[in-house]
């Protein structure tokens, strides 16, 4: 089983000016190749704490994918912080430097080849974007916080993250929660390695709680599923997908 943890880098996330859709969008692709994200982390743009929490995270999980900071301007501080984190030094790469003067005509000033640099050592994965490849270091995967480019770089990876993935059943119930939650719990002491969700749906009219049972086993969620089903009324059950 791989794990993973996600470092979202940005004053502007923390103090609320932006709204982080990146963690969701990569909890979501994880799972679905195996991967168990065990911890999501928001931080400011400081070297220091982006130094502390990469080396942390890094010895922690099999993956650490990071995102924001890579930019320009004077608080795109996560090269920075990668690199410290591991004790090494930026170096900037003649590649990326042409990449950037192709698409923008001109000669580069200081913030555009500031982008340029990148600790030595670390892998570049062409993703076929106008000027950045993704770097990863190490375990550390470093992503763009731009949503559309993060989606991008991470399609162009995924791969490398492929584990064994979940299989997942959702029953939809007409009761309400604390009217099966004693059948939950006979199932759960039935099938204990189940990992099963209950989310109550307070606006839906047609049902009331969307179960969720999921396992890498299919023919235990399937079991499990079974024996949920014969727990619950036949006529409680709106739907199971």
């Amino acid at each position: 089983m791989s794990t993973a943890g996600i470092l979202v880098i940005g004053n502007e996330i923390l103090s609320g000016k932006v709204v982080d859709i990146n963690s969701p969008y990569l909890c979501r692709e994880l799972r679905t190749l195996g991967v168990d994200v065990e911890r999501i982390y928001t931080i400011p743009d400081e070297i220091r704490v982006i130094a502390e929490a990469v080396k942390s995270m890094s010895q922690s999980y099999d993956y650490v994918l990071t995102s924001g900071g890579i930019g320009p301007t004077h608080d795109d501080l996560t090269v920075e912080g990668v690199a410290a984190a591991f004790g090494l030094p930026l170096e900037r790469i003649p590649g990326i430097e042409e990449r950037i003067q192709r698409a923008t005509g001109k000669e580069l000033n200081q913030s555009q080849l500031k982008m340029a640099r990148v600790p030595v050592g670390a892998q570049l994965i062409d993703s076929g974007d106008l000027w950045f490849p993704l770097v990863v270091v190490e375990n550390v995967y470093v992503f763009p916080g731009i949503p559309e480019l993060l989606r991008k770089k991470f399609e162009s990876v995924r791969d490398r993250f492929r584990g064994v993935p979940f299989n997942l059943k959702r029953v939809y119930v007409t009761l309400m929660e604390s009217a099966i939650a004693e059948d939950l719990s006979d199932l759960l002491r039935e099938f204990p390695d189940l990992l099963l969700g209950s989310y109550p749906r307070i606006q839906e009219e047609s049902f009331r709680v969307m179960l969720t049972l999921e396992s890498r086993d299919a023919c235990y969620v399937q079991r499990a599923l079974e024996s949920l089903l014969a727990r619950l009324p036949a006529d409680a059950i709106h739907k199971v997908e």
